[in-house]
C-alpha cells in the first residue's frame, strides 16, 4: 500500500470519526454541545415514547415532538419548534447546541428558531427530550434540577400531562395552547385556550386573542372540577390540580392509569378536545370537546359565511358570496370567510335577499322604527348597512360591515329569524334567474369532492332520502302497513310485524307537536303523549334534526325494539316515517322516568323502599333478557335513571335503545372507535379504551343500583375531594361502618335494613375496576334474591377511584352497633 493511499484512508477515518461525533445517534434521547441533528436523524425518549427530528407538512419542515411509532401508530405531533417559520431543506438545515442554546439553522446557515437562554458552561449544556414528551435544556455543570428552558413552558397546540397552562406575573410569562392554522400549517392560528387572569381560576377560548367565545367555569378545589366542564363529573382518566403562588398561578394534571395514552387539543376548529388512544383499534377516541358544536365556535365561518351543523358541509357562503380563499376553504380553514361576487352600489341599486331560519349575527344595533319596510328602508339609505332583520317584540336590528356569527337553524328551531342580506341589484336578480343557483350547487359539489368523506356522508343521506321516497309511494304511511323484520341469526324464522303510523294521525294525537303535550327531551329528540282515536294514551319519540343523535340510531331502536317482548322493557307500538318525519310510538308510561322521581326532594317520597326494591328487580331481570334469554344478543350501553320509565304500578321499562349493539349468540365482548353513553355510566374500559361486553351494562347497573338505594344523583355527584363519584363516597361510608348513612334518607327508617345493605353490597361488585371480576346478571339477580344468611364475595378495587392503588383497607365486620336499624349484622365487603 502506498503512502498516497495510506494517507487517504487515515483522513477517511478522521472524517468518520468526527461525523459519528458531531452527529446524533438515532439511538440516543439527546443533543450535546458536540453534536448537530438533520435530514432524517432524531432523538428519541429513553422509554421509546416520544421522538424529536425534521417532520415535513405541506413541503414544509419543522422541528417537532411526536409519539413514537411503538405507541401510537398515527403520526400525531404535540410539539413545534419552528411553527412561525420553517425550513425548506431538512438536510441543509440544522439543529445543534450553541452558545449554550439549542438552535435550528436553515440552508441557508440563517439562525430560524433558538431557546434564546443565557448560560455560562457552553460546553456542559445538552437538549433531552423526556418520556412525558418535554423537551429540556440541562447545564450539566450545575446540580440545580431545573432547567435552564423547556418546552412544557411554551407548549403549541397540544397539552401533555405534567405539562402546565397557567401564567407568571413576574415574568410575564403565559403557557396556553393556540391553534394550527389548518391541518397542514402548524403556524398560529385564531384559537387560544388560556387561563384566565381575571382571578375566576377558569380556563378560555378566545378568538384572535380578544374575543372570548367559551369559558371552562370557575374551578372547583373540593370537586376538583370545572363548573361548566360536565364532562369532568367523573375523574375518569385525569387527575387535576391548581396551583397558585404569588404571582404564579397554572393548572396541570396526571393520569391515573399511566398506560393510558391521551392528550388535550386546542383544534383548528375552535375547540378543545380531549382525545384518547385506542389501541385495538389504532385510532384516537374523541372523548369530548367544548363547545359542543363548532357553529358555537366564534366566526367559525368568517365574514358572510354561514355555519350549519346538520348538513354535511359546515360552512357555506352566503347567496351572492364566494370563498376569499377557495384552498383554505378545502382545508377547512373558513377563518378568511367570504367576498361579495358583485360590489354594493349604495343606494337604490341595491336590494335585500331574504334568509330564514337565521341566527342573528354579533354587534347588532337596534334602530327606533315600527315597521319592517321601514327597517328596510333605513338600512338602503345607509351605505354601511349590510344586514337588517325586524321583529314585532324586538324591533328592528341592523348590522354594518362584516357579518359574522351566521348560523342556520334547523327549521324546527323556534331560535331562527328572517335575516335580510344586502346585495347588488344586479346579483339579487342573477339569483332569483337561477343561474345563481345552479353556479352555487356546483361549487357546493366541487367542495364536497374535494374531500372523499364528506362526500360519502352526502351520498348516503341522498340514498336514505331515495328510500324513503319510495316507501311513501308504496303507501307504508297507511295504518295497517306493516315493517317487517327478520329475527336475525340463530333466533328462528319468526318475524315480527311492526304498525307504520300515517302522519295525519299522529298529528292529530299530539295536536300539531302541542308544547302542552311534551312530556320531554333527550339525546334522540322530543317526547310527546298523543291520545290515538281509540282512547289510547301513547308516548312518541320524535328526532330532532339538531340531535346529536342521528337516523343510524333511529334505525337501530326500531329494529331492535321492534324484536324484544320483555315485561321490564317499554313496549313499541309502530312508527312513523313520512315527510322528513321520524317517530318512534311507544306505550305511555304514566309515572314517567325513573330519575324524574328519584332525584326530586319532593317526589322521590312516592318511592318506598318496596318500591326501590322491586325496580331495582325489575331493571335487573330487563337487562338479563336482553343478555341472554332474548332472540337477539343485545349490549344496551346507555343504561340510566333516566332510560328507566315507570308504568302506572311502579313497574320498571328499560328503554332507548338507540345506542344498543347486537352481539353474535356467542359473542363476548367487541370494540368500537365511537364511544357513547352517558358519563358516570361508562365502564372503565369502555371510557378509556372503547371496549365492551355484557361486564358494560353490569357497570352501568351497578351505578343505577347504588343511585336507587342512595338518592343520589351520579353524575352531579361532588361529595368529597377523595371520592368525585357516587361509589366512591358510598365505598368511605361503608369501610367507617356507616353503610346505613349511604341509604336514601327518605327510606333509611322504613327500609328492611339487610335488604338495602346487600343492594349496596351487590352495587360495589357491579361497579369494581376489572370487567372479570363484576358478577353476570344472573348472579346479580342470585345475589339480590338469595338468603340473606348467605355471605356475598367480597369486592376488589372500585372503578375510577381516586385511590387508585386502593390502600389495603382491612374492615371488620361491623358489630350491630355499626347500624343502628334493628341492630342487623351483615357479611361485611373485605376491601382488597
Amino acid at each position: 500500500m502506498d503512502t498516497k493511499t495510506k494517507q487517504s484512508l487515515v483522513l477517511s477515518a478522521i472524517f468518520l470519526c468526527l461525523f459519528l461525533k458531531l452527529h446524533v445517534s438515532s439511538a440516543t434521547d439527546s443533543v450535546t454541545a458536540n453534536q448537530s441533528l438533520s435530514g432524517d436523524q432524531t432523538i428519541v425518549s429513553a422509554g421509546g415514547i416520544f421522538e424529536l427530528g425534521f417532520f415535513e407538512l405541506g413541503g414544509r419542515y419543522y422541528i417537532s415532538i411526536w409519539y413514537s411509532n411503538q405507541v401510537v401508530s398515527a403520526s400525531t405531533i404535540v410539539w413545534v419548534a419552528n411553527r412561525e417559520q420553517p425550513v425548506f431543506d431538512k438536510f441543509s438545515s440544522v439543529l445543534t447546541i450553541l452558545d449554550g442554546n439549542l438552535l435550528l439553522s436553515n440552508e441557508s446557515k440563517t439562525p430560524v428558531w433558538s431557546t434564546n437562554v443565557t448560560s455560562n458552561n457552553f460546553s456542559s449544556v445538552k437538549a433531552v427530550l423526556l418520556d412525558t414528551g418535554n423537551l429540556v435544556l440541562l447545564d450539566e455543570s450545575i446540580s440545580s434540577s431545573e432547567p435552564l428552558w423547556q418546552s412544557f413552558d411554551h407548549p403549541t397546540h397540544t397539552w401533555l400531562p405534567g405539562a402546565k397552562i397557567g401564567f407568571n406575573k413576574i415574568t410575564n410569562q403565559t403557557q396556553i395552547l393556540t391553534s394550527w392554522k389548518n391541518s397542514e400549517d402548524p403556524s398560529p392560528g385564531l384559537f387560544s385556550l388560556e387561563m384566565n387572569q381575571d382571578g375566576s381560576n377558569s380556563y378560555i377560548i378566545l378568538w384572535n386573542r380578544s374575543i372570548v367565545y367559551w369559558t371552562s367555569g370557575s374551578w372547583n378545589a373540593t370537586s376538583r372540577i370545572f363548573s361548566l366542564v360536565p364532562e369532568m363529573r367523573q375523574n375518569y382518566i385525569y387527575n387535576f390540580s391548581y396551583i397558585t403562588k404569588e404571582n404564579i398561578s397554572y393548572f396541570t394534571y396526571s393520569l391515573y392509569d399511566p398506560k393510558i395514552v391521551s392528550r388535550f387539543v386546542m383544534s383548528v376548529t375552535g375547540q378543545v378536545q380531549q382525545l384518547t388512544w385506542l389501541e385495538n383499534t389504532r385510532q384516537w377516541n374523541l372523548f369530548w370537546n367544548q363547545p359542543r358544536t363548532q357553529c358555537a365556535v366564534h366566526a367559525t365561518c368568517g365574514a358572510f359565511g354561514s355555519c350549519n351543523d346538520i348538513s354535511g358541509l359546515l360552512c357555506n357562503c352566503l347567496m351572492g358570496f364566494e370563498p376569499k380563499s377557495p384552498p383554505d376553504w378545502y382545508l377547512q380553514d373558513y377563518s378568511d370567510g367570504c367576498s361579495r361576487k358583485t360590489s354594493l352600489q349604495c343606494g337604490a341599486e341595491d336590494r335585500f335577499l331574504e334568509m330564514h331560519n337565521m341566527l342573528m349575527p354579533e354587534k347588532k344595533q337596534s334602530v327606533e322604527v315600527r315597521s319592517a319596510d321601514k327597517c328596510g328602508s333605513f338600512c338602503l339609505s345607509n351605505c354601511s348597512c349590510t344586514a337588517y332583520a325586524y321583529d314585532s317584540s324586538t324591533g328592528c336590528s341592523t348590522w354594518t360591515g362584516n357579518l359574522l356569527g351566521l348560523e342556520q337553524l334547523a327549521e324546527d328551531d323556534s331560535g331562527g329569524r328572517i335575516l335580510f342580506i344586502r346585495l347588488a341589484a344586479s346579483e339579487l336578480m342573477y339569483l332569483k334567474s337561477g343561474k345563481g343557483h345552479n353556479e352555487k350547487r356546483s361549487l357546493i359539489i366541487a367542495m364536497v369532492s374535494a374531500g372523499a368523506g364528506l362526500f360519502t356522508i352526502n351520498f348516503g343521506y341522498f340514498l336514505w332520502k331515495k328510500t324513503l321516497r319510495k316507501r311513501r309511494q308504496h303507501k307504508r304511511k297507511h295504518v295497517g302497513t306493516k315493517i317487517n323484520y327478520g329475527a336475525g341469526a340463530g333466533a328462528g324464522k319468526n318475524d315480527t310485524e311492526l304498525p307504520v303510523f300515517g302522519l295525519k294521525r299522529i298529528l292529530a294525537a299530539t295536536d300539531n307537536f302541542s308544547e302542552a303535550n311534551k312530556l320531554g327531551e333527550g339525546g334522540f329528540g322530543p317526547v310527546y303523549k298523543g291520545i290515538l282515536p281509540e282512547n289510547q294514551d301513547v308516548a312518541i319519540k320524535r328526532l330532532s334534526k339538531k340531535s346529536g343523535q342521528g337516523h343510524q340510531e333511529f334505525l337501530n331502536e326500531l329494529e331492535l325494539i321492534a324484536k324484544l317482548q320483555h315485561t321490564n322493557l317499554v313496549r313499541l307500538l309502530g312508527c312513523c316515517i313520512e315527510e322528513e318525519e321520524l317517530l318512534l310510538i311507544y306505550e305511555y308510561m304514566p309515572n314517567r322516568s325513573l330519575d324524574k322521581l328519584l332525584f326530586d326532594p319532593c317526589e322521590k317520597t312516592e318511592l318506598d323502599w318496596g318500591k326501590r326494591f322491586r325496580i331495582i328487580e325489575g331493571i335487573a331481570q330487563g337487562v338479563l333478557y336482553i343478555h341472554k334469554y332474548s332472540r337477539l344478543k343485545i349490549i344496551h350501553r346507555d343504561l340510566k335513571a333516566s332510560n328507566v320509565l315507570l308504568d302506572g304500578s311502579m313497574n320498571p321499562k328499560i328503554s332507548d335503545f338507540g345506542m344498543a349493539k347486537i352481539f353474535e349468540i356467542h359473542q363476548t365482548e367487541a370494540n368500537t372507535n365511537r364511544v357513547v353513553g352517558t358519563y358516570g355510566y361508562m365502564s372503565p374500559e369502555y371510557a378509556r379504551y372503547g371496549h365492551f361486553s355484557e361486564k358494560l351494562d353490569v357497570f352501568s347497573f351497578g351505578v343505577l343500583l347504588l343511585e336507587i338505594v342512595s338518592g343520589k344523583k351520579n353524575t352531579a355527584f361532588y361529595h368529597f375531594e377523595h371520592s368525585p363519584t357516587l361509589a366512591g363516597w358510598a365505598w368511605e361510608l361503608w369501610e367507617g361502618g356507616r353503610g346505613m348513612e349511604v341509604i336514601d334518607e327518605s327510606v333509611r327508617e322504613t327500609c328492611r335494613p339487610n335488604e338495602a345493605l346487600r343492594c349496596i353490597h351487590v352495587g360495589f361488585l357491579c361497579v369494581q375496576e376489572a370487567p372479570d371480576d363484576r358478577p353476570t346478571m344472573s348472579s346479580v339477580i342470585h345475589m339480590l334474591q338469595g338468603n340473606e344468611a348467605t355471605p356475598l364475595p367480597p369486592s376488589k378495587e372500585l372503578a375510577f377511584s381516586t385511590h387508585r392503588n386502593l390502600r389495603a383497607i382491612s374492615c371488620s365486620p361491623p358489630t350491630p352497633a355499626n347500624f343502628s336499624c334493628n341492630s342487623v349484622t351483615i357479611s361485611m365487603l373485605q376491601a382488597r
